[in-house]
């Protein structure tokens, strides 16, 4: 029987342990995973381990059959709405983080007008609403009232906020939201404290238990991911796989998707412990495609334009493109507001322009030329 929450389902494995058993896994393993017609969670471990770095280019292939099979040649586009940069948590690593001395601002509804005017001028009907985590500054109350207000502007709205109640996301849901993201950035439990010094986000379980609680709530969709370079990489993309497992088995009526955010460049300078590079983001790609041909895989404008054109057709289902992380940013640039800066600068009409010129099955091709 499964556990009540995914906090109570993970303390069954440690992060130490898990990390020595990705690490001890060996070719044999590897090429028992891809033999496979279906695989679970042991050959998720072979796939992400080092001796899955010699098996990139089967890897690739498998991926890549599987994604046209289930999705063909389609990619969903979205753009982040940034709401705020006010927050109350201390996080080492984030250009939001409150000891910052940045400029903060929260749109109003008459500035979100400007926003929606120049986002509709470049063609997004799918937008993702992001904002600071502050309880007062950005209240429930207030993305309720956004959501009401743009929901008849677009086709699909989306949450990346701070966690909330279920039956607040519940009134979310009920207003437009169809799909709400949270990352837990690391599941090392003992290593969180070092990266979330104050304020709501420092409360490990909760966090932690916030899919529960949207599930709960009966929003169709729920995002999750690690944030790569934080801790282990490989052992944090586990720990993200063992949650996605529990929340599939428990919440069967849920759709899922994982995105693999890398750290980038923001105010404070944090630079990462555990490094990810760009082989090691194609592997986790091509992991989590093998391990479930239905999950949905995205990636944002963190990644170079030669990193998404090249991964494009090996699992991703969906993409940002022209992104500002900053409040405000789409009807006027404000650089001294921004969460971090992006690595894919490409106009949503230059993308668009990629997608529909190139051949996907040649892409995957050459990747060892690009690594």
């Amino acid at each position: 029987m499964l556990p009540t929450s995914a906090y109570d389902y993970l303390q069954r494995y440690d992060f130490g342990r898990l990390q020595e058993a990705i690490y001890s896994q060996r070719p044999a393993d590897v090429e028992r995973a891809l033999s496979r017609p279906h695989r679970e969670l042991t050959d998720f471990l072979a796939l992400i381990s080092p001796a899955a770095e010699a098996y990139l280019e089967p890897m690739a292939r498998e991926a890549q059959r599987l994604t046209l099979e289930r999705y063909g040649r389609t990619l969903q586009l979205y753009l982040p709405l940034y709401l705020s940069n006010v927050c109350s948590n201390s996080c080492v690593y984030c250009g939001f983080s409150v000891e910052h001395h940045i400029r903060r601002r929260r749109l109003t509804l008459s500035e979100i007008d400007r926003e929606v005017a120049a986002i509709k001028e470049l063609g997004f009907r799918h937008l993702l609403l992001v904002s600071g985590e502050d309880l007062r500054a950005s209240s429930w109350h207030y993305y309720l009232e956004v959501v009401k207000h743009l929901r008849p502007h677009f086709a699909q709205l989306s949450l990346e906020v701070q966690p909330l109640e279920t039956e607040q996301y519940a009134a979310l849901g009920e207003a437009g939201i169809s799909y709400v993201c949270v990352y837990q950035e690391t599941y090392h439990e003992a290593a969180y404290p070092k990266y979330h010094l104050q304020g709501k986000k420092a409360d490990y379980r909760y966090r932690l238990e916030t899919p529960d609680r949207i599930a709960q709530a009966g929003i169709p969709k729920i995002g999750l991911g690690a944030l790569l370079g934080l801790e282990e990489w490989r052992t944090d993309s586990a720990f993200t796989a063992l949650h996605l497992d529990y929340l599939k088995h428990r919440y069967r009526q849920t759709r899922y998707s994982v995105s693999l955010p890398r750290l980038r460049p923001a105010v404070g300078g944090y630079d990462p412990a555990y490094p990810i590079d760009d082989r090691g983001v194609l592997q986790l790609i091509l992991a989590y495609r093998l391990l479930d041909p239905h999950l949905e895989i995205s990636l944002s404008t963190r990644e170079s334009e030669t990193f998404r054109n090249h991964v494009l057709p090996l699992g991703i289902t969906s993409m940002s493109a022209g992104s500002h992380t900053e409040p405000g940013g789409y009807a006027e640039q404000h650089e001294d507001l921004e969460q971090f800066a992006i690595a894919d600068s490409r106009s949503p009409a230059e993308f668009v322009a990629y997608l529909r010129s190139v051949g996907y099955e040649a892409v995957w091709k050459d990747w060892d030329s690009w690594l």
